[in-house]
């Protein structure tokens, strides 16, 4: 009952107390309370000034949650050798990663390019007035909304980025009186957000003053209401593509049971699914979005904001497809990724974050353009694995035994255990349920 009432009890200025006083108060939840406070400082930097920049990442940190930190050799991108960082927990994305890499390595290697890097920004608000008049001062708009921001862009501009342009867009017909401003930008090597958000909200006071002070407008004219000012995630127009390809002979013996023209028949038909199909291409994309998520973990970008804007790209036909898709012509086998990835090099935790900042530096201290392909490389690279697996010999098999070393210390199997059970499922299903029964048996004896 104590502790039914604790957790019922709200907290007053939580993010004002020390953080020791914040790991009291979690501990106090749970059964074994020195042991949860022990785990939870366990996982403290032991360097206090590496602490202290964590502890500011975010409000209210009590710890620090580790995900493994792995890399994947021989990434040859046009032409260039990359040994790549991935931050992820899933345990078998890692080796997909690097056994497609190897697999391209020798026959190619992945080719990749930047379409675009334009990103955007949206001033929405509404107004009463004749829209008419208000298309035909627009470019007053945009010059005073310019001249209104030169103080924000003025060392953007100097590394080659900035404002690139403005569209009014009417949607009163969706909504009574509403309308955006929509920018464009160019953040060169940095993501940006901050830079857009701070222009855009330059953008909404400039608006208002311009409605309210120009002798073109009279009457309720004069007032617009703005709703908000914020950066999209959705960067259609900040894009990279990449692919493979080989001859079909080059896919010999993938599969003993099939030729390489088979393979990559078979293959393609895989893909045709997911571009059918949205419960396949969930998955299908997923797959995808472990490579590049991982990437972006572990080089300090925003993985949320490229998973949305990819997912928003799947969709963009009106029915959520494939991200990747195949193409077979004169004997030989391509392989595709085209997805938004919206990223940064400078600024952020890829300079803040110690590990962040070390994978910049092992990739060679890449621009915003050689991330973003490295980025969409070990997507495609997942991705070709994934389906490799599937239409040979199954995915669970190479899952499992990657997996077999959580199981295994699911069950606090001994090192003496764990070497017998990898030996054992060389030629053994491997199952949660027969490991369980190997390491019950390995007991008994």
């Amino acid at each position: 009952m104590p502790r039914r009432r604790k957790r019922d009890l709200l907290i007053k200025g939580f993010s004002k107390l020390l953080k020791e006083d914040k790991v009291k108060i979690v501990a106090e939840l749970m059964d074994k309370q020195v042991e949860s406070m022990e785990l939870m400082q366990s996982f403290w930097h032991s360097d206090h000034s590496v602490q202290k920049i964590f502890d500011e990442f975010s409000e209210n940190t009590i710890s620090n949650f580790y995900i493994p930190y792995g890399v994947a050799p021989n990434v040859v991108i046009n032409g260039q050798n990359h040994l790549v960082p991935l931050v992820i927990e899933e345990s078998s994305v890692v080796a997909a990663a690097s056994s497609s890499a190897k697999f391209w390595s020798s026959r190619g290697g992945f080719i990749a390019e930047v379409v675009d890097i334009v990103k955007i920004g949206q001033v929405h608000f509404t107004w009463k007035g004749d829209k008419k008049k208000l298309f035909s001062v627009f470019d007053q708009v945009k010059a005073r909304l310019r001249e209104a921001t030169k103080h924000i862009t003025a060392n953007m501009e100097k590394r080659g980025g900035g404002i690139i342009d403005f569209e009014l867009k009417d949607m009163s017909d969706k909504i009574d009186n509403y309308y955006q401003i929509m920018v464009s930008f160019d953040t060169v090597d940095s993501m940006g957000a901050n830079f857009i958000n701070s222009c855009l909200e330059e953008f909404a006071v400039e608006l208002k003053s311009f409605f309210a002070t120009e002798d073109v407008f009279e009457g309720e004219e004069k007032e617009c209401l703005i709703i908000m000012s914020i950066l999209s995630n959705y960067t259609p127009d900040c894009l990279v593509k990449t692919w493979v390809e080989c001859d079909f002979s080059e896919l010999e013996n993938i599969d003993e049971s099939l030729t390489g023209e088979q393979f990559a028949e078979k293959f393609q038909l895989a893909v045709k699914v997911a571009e059918l199909d949205e419960y396949r291409a969930t998955t299908h994309n997923k797959g995808i979005f472990n490579g590049i998520d991982a990437v972006a973990i572990a080089t300090g970008n925003d993985f949320r904001a490229i998973e949305a804007a990819g997912h928003t790209y799947a969709a963009r036909d009106g029915s959520y497809k494939s991200l990747s898709k195949v193409e077979l012509k004169d004997g030989r086998f391509k392989f595709i990724l085209e997805v938004p990835i919206a990223l940064g090099t400078v600024g952020g935790l890829t300079n803040l974050h110690p590990l962040a900042k070390h994978s910049i530096e092992m990739l060679g201290n890449p621009s915003a353009k050689e991330l973003m392909m490295i980025v969409a490389v070990m997507g495609l690279a997942n991705n070709f694995a994934a389906i490799r697996s599937l239409v040979t010999k199954g995915i669970q098999i190479g899952h499992m035994k990657m997996h077999l070393l959580n199981i295994l210390n699911h069950f606090e199997a001994t090192e003496s255990e764990k070497d017998n059970a990898v030996e054992y499922f060389i030629e053994h299903k491997i199952s949660f349920a027969n490991v369980s029964e190997f390491i019950t048996n390995q007991r008994k004896n």
